[in-house]
């Protein structure tokens, strides 16, 4: 507490006040109440200010900032110690100069006046801005005062579309690094010759075809980026600039690569010649050319390569072209990289001993050149997605391979004799490997190794029905995957010390054999899909203490009902992130109970966008249908207004997403249900269509054509990741608005009407679609017959295949009849919306209890749903399979009385099948939701999750009584109230006092779901998904996700009469007034048919 004033001393306005100073860093702050902090706070800048002593006053110091609007604070101490501590302190704080300034994605239209407080500057950052050679502005706020910096070392102003280069960063002498990227340039001034010490010049993305000859005064340039421009050869002046050493022009419009050309530049190491229309290579009598040493040729359209010339060549990547033959020299060759070409014919000559890394996988290679067998140092080769018969034994003597992936090939059996190998991870899944040899694994003697180094095996996809007892000897194997076999044998891997994770989902297992003590590093086990398993209550028990055992529970078989016309059932799986990055959303009775509404939604890294997606999109949707019926705009505007409802959420994170929307023709109500999909990024969906694959998506990402010219024309980097300016793979994504107009959120739009030959249709994430083809997940769902157990395989596969990011799939289950179109009365169906097609179906659920203290989790009996059990009980798989309605007792013949739709003999449709207007029917709720925020396998939040868990949700169930008010009592039916919701009246809220529900539903209102909305979703009251405008209003965590679903009911809580009141009970029913005989209907057009009130359990 120091006597202070403030302004100019000679002003006699201005008076000494005792006040509160803080010394805070690199400001002053000054109370501005008495004797308290609490008020509002004066602040001043010291960073370039002054300190002076006055002489005036004793023990005072006059602190100012810098600027000129600056201010001044006269402080008093009380005692001399005090004064020479402040004056120490604030002396050294006012002496330090701001060195770097970061003003990206500021939205500046001119340079901020307080910029040039501090001329000190070493780094300066204004990219993503809307700067402009503005010559209306004032000479103070113009890029032309840029020159005032004159220690400025780094400036970037990439990302403003400037249009002319600024000549005023041509009078800065000390620049060494200048970024003018993405600013549609057409011409580079000769002004910078001047830039004697520039050493990185950054021209990317903008419409240069030519450079000027004075850069060649640069003599220190070491870096010139010219990539996305318009250059269809390469400049001359390249050969003057004799420190670059990396020739960077990606992206271009170069057809011929000219090698004369190269050799005039005998500085050049590094050539990036990708995502050029490159389709041949000229010699023009060149020998060699022996001074480039990495060639980077993907994303062309070579159809054959001779690369011999380049005799010191150790990188060549060369992927995506349309090589059908390629030849090397394979001198000092270290890594070659040819994939997604079409090569039959691969020659290497002398013969590689460099070589490390080789990468020829989808090709169409028919067997392994013979030289890779004799590369000595040879580490991972990738020879998968060929069509390869035989691997040679030679290829496993080669004592320096650690890694062989030869898996989706046409391999019928394995080399029986293998001397001295040292491979770690084999790969041979999906071959037609009908057993293995028995000598594979056998325990080497003295001189032979063979596979006993092995760690890793991979087996899955084949028709192996037995693993050889001699894995055994494999002391270092911890891992074997072998899933979508026919292995009727547990195999030995439970007497291997290393072990860790063992896959046999998807076989023929009856059985399985444990030691007494099971593997002390042991942590997933996966035994799914195997419909013969029987484990009692020991190997349950023992099982159960491992970290995550996946096991299908018991069925409880089907119900009856009438078939759905759609199920569905999803799961979701965390990456080796630990963060579940992926979220999912169903809908089965969206809009009136007329349609179902599916999602996936993919974050790639951020959970945010995911969860944003996931509340949001189904309300957005739901709008839009109201103003439009068209399939393509609708869609279109629910995704181009969830990009602005996404906030300062969407501005730097973004999303992929994929939508099914099912529904009846608008303008026809009664033809067939038509299944519209949109997509953007690498979530797709794909339709089930007699047995074969439709596509209901499209991927837009680089390998597209138009979006590569639509990438060009709007001169977006694309970086050598294959990412646009390193952030998304994808060109059309929601969010990331930075990146506006290269990325877009349009997204692809297809409708399709199902028919009875449409069997289900499959949502996925990108980690999905990366590791699985369509053809291959339609197979692998189409051998599962449950909805939800085909998602989990689907996520399975894709993470044995080496999926490591988050993983989701949604299964939909079709059931079209032929009967497709409603032949309801239309007055029926004009008073009461029709139930949703997928309400008929049997009810199936699991209940999630607490563990029993013993440790074991007991499947529930109640679902035949394929799931998860953990020795943690969050990591317990629940069913998400919902959408049905089963009555508990089928109607009486005759039940329908004469006013209701339809009368006992009048035939109904398949959509709307009759049912008793008395009788008790269980229905579930509309809405399955899936949290991103899945604590994916946590008791507490001090542990980490397990990677590959998986989380289904829970499904949100509500169970109603249906009655009908006049077949009982006769009361017709009332409108709610006008200033009752909608809602309400859905939920019965109209119930009289009269009705025997009344006074249960009164003590359970507490317990139910919050409201029904119009799209059919569920939400509780206290929290309503509504539009969210910005990140920091997504909705909070919860311990069962974003939704609270009310407690699942106890089939074992039932109202049971004892024995010694039940004839007190029937007395009482026998004097109970019977009901009055119904009103015969008045006639009227406005009149309901019938009514039904809603009465929670």
């Amino acid at each position: 507490m120091y006597n202070v004033r403030k302004g100019k001393m000679h002003l006699p306005v201005n008076r000494w006040t005792r006040r509160q100073v803080i010394l805070c860093g690199t400001c002053l702050i000054v109370s501005s109440v008495k004797d308290s902090v609490a008020g509002k706070m004066h602040v001043l800048p010291l960073i370039g200010g002054k300190v002076e002593e006055v002489k005036k006053h004793q023990h005072c110091l006059a602190l100012s900032s810098s600027g000129p609007q600056s201010q001044t604070y006269y402080i008093c101490f009380d005692t001399f110690t005090e004064y020479l501590r402040w004056l120490r302190q604030v002396s050294k704080v006012a002496s330090q100069r701001i060195s770097s300034v970061d003003l990206s994605c500021c939205s500046l239209e001119h340079l901020p006046a307080n910029l040039f407080y501090s001329q000190d500057l070493t780094h300066l950052n204004l990219k993503q801005n809307f700067l402009r050679q503005n010559p209306s502005l004032p000479t103070a706020r113009g890029l032309s005062e840029l020159q005032r910096f004159t220690k400025l070392k780094s400036l970037n102003l990439s990302n403003n579309h400037l249009g002319d280069f600024p000549l005023a960063v041509c009078n800065i002498p000390t620049l060494a690094e200048l970024n003018v990227s993405c600013n549609a340039l057409r011409a580079v001034p000769a002004a910078v010759r001047a830039m004697h010490n520039l050493q990185t010049f950054l021209l990317d993305g903008n419409f240069l075809q030519t450079l000027p000859a004075e850069l060649e005064n640069m003599h220190q340039l070491s870096y010139l980026g010219l990539s996305f421009n318009e250059f269809t050869d390469f400049p001359e002046v390249l050969e003057k600039l004799t420190a670059v050493d990396k020739l960077c022009m990606s992206g271009n419009c170069m057809e011929t690569l000219r090698l004369q050309a190269l050799r005039k530049m005998p500085h050049i190491k590094h050539v990036d010649l990708r995502l050029n229309l490159i389709r041949k290579l000229i010699a023009d009598e060149v020998d060699f050319l022996p001074h480039v040493t990495q060639l980077d040729l993907r994303d062309n359209k070579l159809g054959g390569l001779d690369a011999m010339v380049f005799n010191n060549l150790e990188v060549l990547h060369c992927e995506r072209n349309q090589l059908v033959t390629l030849s090397i020299c394979g001198c000092v060759l270290k890594a070659l990289y040819a994939s997604s070409n079409e090569l039959v014919q691969l020659d290497v000559c002398p013969v590689p001993n460099y070589l490390s890394y080789m990468d020829v996988s989808r090709n169409c290679l028919e067997n392994v050149p013979e030289w890779v067998c004799e590369s000595r140092k040879l580490e991972v080769l990738d020879v998968g997605h060929n069509q390869i018969c035989e691997l040679p034994a030679r290829l496993f003597c080669n004592s320096s391979l650690r890694k062989l992936l030869a898996g989706h090939n046409q391999l019928t059996r394995l080399p029986e004799r293998l001397d001295r190998t040292s491979v770690e991870v084999l790969d041979v899944q999906h071959n037609q490997l009908l057993e293995l040899p028995p000598s594979l694994l056998m325990k080497a003697d003295s001189k032979m190794a063979k596979l006993e180094e092995l760690e890793e095996i991979d087996l899955s996809g084949n028709k192996l029905k037995a693993v050889p007892t001699t894995i055994m000897n494999c002391r270092r194997m911890h891992t074997v995957t072998a899933h979508s076999n026919c292995i009727e044998v547990f195999p030995e891997v439970m007497q291997l010390p290393e072990i860790k994770c063992v896959d046999l989902s998807c076989n023929e297992l009856s059985e399985v054999t444990l030691p007494e003590n099971l593997p002390p590093k042991l942590q997933e086990l996966d035994l799914t899909g195997n419909p013969r398993l029987a484990l009692d209550h020991r190997t349950l028990e023992l099982l159960n203490n491992i970290r995550c055992f996946k096991i299908d529970q018991p069925s409880a078989g089907d119900a009856s009902g009438a078939p759905a016309v759609w199920s569905h059932g999803y799961t979701e799986a965390s990456g080796v992130k630990n963060k579940l990055c992926v979220a999912a959303l169903s809908v089965n009775n969206f809009c009136d109970n007329r349609e179902a509404l599916y999602g996936v939604f993919d974050g790639d890294r951020n959970v945010e966008v995911p969860s944003l997606l996931q509340c949001t999109m189904s309300d957005i949707l739901a709008e839009e249908l109201q103003k439009t019926k068209n399939e393509e705009e609708y869609m279109v505007n629910t995704f181009i207004v969830m990009q602005r409802k996404l906030g300062t959420a969407g501005q730097k994170l973004g999303g992929a997403a994929v939508l099914c929307h099912i529904r009846h023709d608008a303008v026809d109500p009664g033809g067939p249900f038509t299944l519209t999909s949109a997509n953007v990024g690498k979530c797709r969906a794909v339709l089930c269509r007699n047995g074969k694959p439709l596509p209901l998506s499209r991927s837009y990402a680089m390998s597209c054509e138009e979006e590569l010219r639509r990438l060009k024309r709007h001169k977006a980097i694309v970086t050598e990741d294959g990412k646009v300016n390193g952030v998304t793979e994808s060109t059309r994504i929601l969010g990331y608005t930075f990146l506006h107009p290269s990325v877009v959120p349009r997204p692809h739009v297809q409708s399709v009407a199902l028919s009875p030959q449409d069997e289900f249709f499959i949502l996925g994430s990108k980690g999905l679609w990366d590791s699985l083809s369509v053809e291959e997940a339609v197979g692998a769902a189409r051998s599962v017959p449950d909805a939800l157990a085909a998602a989990k395989k689907l996520c399975t596969l894709a993470q044995s295949y080496g999926c490591r990011e988050s993983v989701s799939a949604v299964v939909v289950q079709l059931s079209v009849p032929e009967d497709s179109f409603c032949c309801c009365e239309l007055a029926a169906a004009a008073t009461l919306p029709p139930p949703s097609p997928g309400v008929f179906t049997p009810a199936s659920g699991v209940a999630i209890r607490e563990r029993p203290a013993d440790g074991l989790g007991a499947p529930s009996s109640s679902s035949g749903l394929a799931s998860e059990m953990s020795s943690e009980l969050s990591t317990s798989e629940m069913s998400s399979e919902v959408g049905s309605t089963a009555s508990d007792e089928p109607p009486p013949p005759g039940a329908l009385g004469e006013g209701s739709p339809a009368g006992p003999g009048e035939p109904r449709c398949a959509l709307h099948p009759g049912g008793a207007p008395g009788a008790f029917q269980r229905q579930l709720s509309s809405a399955t939701f899936s949290s991103a925020f899945s604590d994916n396998g946590l008791d507490s939040d001090d542990e980490e999750p397990i990677e590959g868990v998986f989380s289904n949700g829970s499904r949100v169930e509500v169970a109603v009584d249906i009655h009908c008010g006049r077949a009982r009592d006769g009361e017709r039916w009332r409108p709610p109230a006008p200033g009752l919701p909608p809602e309400a009246a859905d939920e019965g809220a109209g119930a009289t006092e009269d009705e025997p529900g009344a006074a249960r539903r009164a003590d359970g209102a507490a317990g139910t779901m919050g409201r029904r909305r119009g799209n059919g979703s569920v939400a509780p009251q206290e929290r309503s998904h509504n539009v969210i405008e910005v990140a920091t209003d997504a909705p909070l965590r919860r311990p069962g996700g974003y939704f609270a679903a009310p407690a699942q009911p106890d089939p074992d809580d039932q109202f049971i009469i004892p024995p010694e009141l039940e004839e007190e009970v029937k007395e009482m029913m026998k004097q109970r007034p019977p009901a009055p005989p119904p009103a015969p209907p008045r006639p009227g057009p406005a009149e309901p048919a019938d009514c039904c009130c809603d009465t929670p359990l």
